[in-house]
């Protein structure tokens, strides 16, 4: 009988790190146009001079020891098959080209850098992110009360969606778990345009992540927000400056604390000069911009999956 106990333990001893490696670790990103994605992938002269696109980033003196391994001997875009990703009417291994549409980058570029080169795991990112859309209407959680937003719901519904046939979309994942491990947003000028959902955005904020858990079935889901910061630290205005504190709040909260990060974005921020175009709500097309929100939100990650 003894010996019979002996043996279960030790096969529990040697079987549990095989059983970790037979997991995909999974990342869902999600917010609107942000976390879309609108930095430049190509360097165009007609978008001032392809200052601030990844192409240029790579190429510059100043810039590339920073974004080399982006790229192979060659200087091409490098795919990497340890990180998967699923975006809506894309999938494939993580490379630049799954922003908005193909040719920019969202956050999911230097996210994916950061937890890829972390995780021994493969990972699978799940971006769900829709342009336009408020988290007091569009995202809007049960537990805030009134109508439950769409896009909540669809982010709810795709992402069992995706792990439930996560073996067919990747076949390379046969016969491995998919565990969904973290969730980031990139989200808020809806909210920050309109008072009545900028006033009410860290309860909004607090009840997603809340709902989110719950309808997700992880209690403890670690929560990366990133800040909406896309005019920098000269930001003045009075609802995007609340918003923003909201944001930061929301991650101080009890309840959230060592489970929920906030990353600060203004630093990230570079001005029209220095990038492909004028959009300030959409970092002005700065790859650089996205690739440190996105490798921001990734360190926030790993120090909330630490314990």
């Amino acid at each position: 009988m003894m010996r019979k106990i002996v043996a279960a333990v030790l096969f529990c001893l040697v079987a549990s790190p095989v059983l970790a490696e037979d997991t995909v670790k999974v990342f869902v990103l999600a917010g609107q146009s942000n976390m879309q994605g609108h930095g430049r992938v190509q360097a165009e002269e007609r978008a001032n001079q392809g200052k601030g696109s990844l192409e240029w980033l790579v190429k510059n003196p100043e810039s590339a020891s920073r974004f080399e391994s982006l790229v192979d001997e060659k200087g091409d875009w490098i795919a990497r098959k340890d990180v998967q990703i699923w975006y809506l009417d894309r999938q494939g291994d993580l490379a630049p080209g799954f922003g908005h549409r193909e040719g920019f980058i969202g956050p999911e570029l230097g996210f994916g850098q950061v937890v890829g080169d972390a995780i021994e795991q493969p990972v699978l990112l799940i971006k769900l992110a829709w342009g336009g859309k408020s988290l007091g209407k569009d995202f809007r959680p049960p537990s805030s009360g009134g109508e439950v937003g769409p896009y909540y719901q669809d982010v709810v519904k795709l992402t069992k969606q995706v792990l439930a046939d996560g073996p067919t979309l990747f076949p390379q994942y046969a016969g491995r778990r998919l565990e969904l491990v973290g969730f980031g947003w990139h989200q808020g000028w809806n909210d920050r345009v309109n008072q009545a959902f900028n006033d009410e955005y860290e309860q909004n904020m607090a009840n997603f992540i809340r709902d989110i858990r719950k309808d997700l079935g992880v209690p403890q889901l670690p929560f990366v927000i990133a800040e909406t910061g896309m005019s920098g630290n000269e930001e003045k205005h009075p609802r995007a400056v609340s918003l923003m504190k909201a944001q930061a709040a929301v991650a101080q909260q009890d309840a959230f604390r060592g489970n929920v990060a906030f990353v600060g974005t203004r630093d990230f921020y570079r001005p029209r000069e220095e990038s492909p175009s004028g959009q300030g709500y959409h970092w002005n097309g700065n790859a650089e911009t996205y690739y440190l929100i996105g490798q921001g939100m990734g360190q926030a990650m790993l120090k909330l999956l630490a314990p």
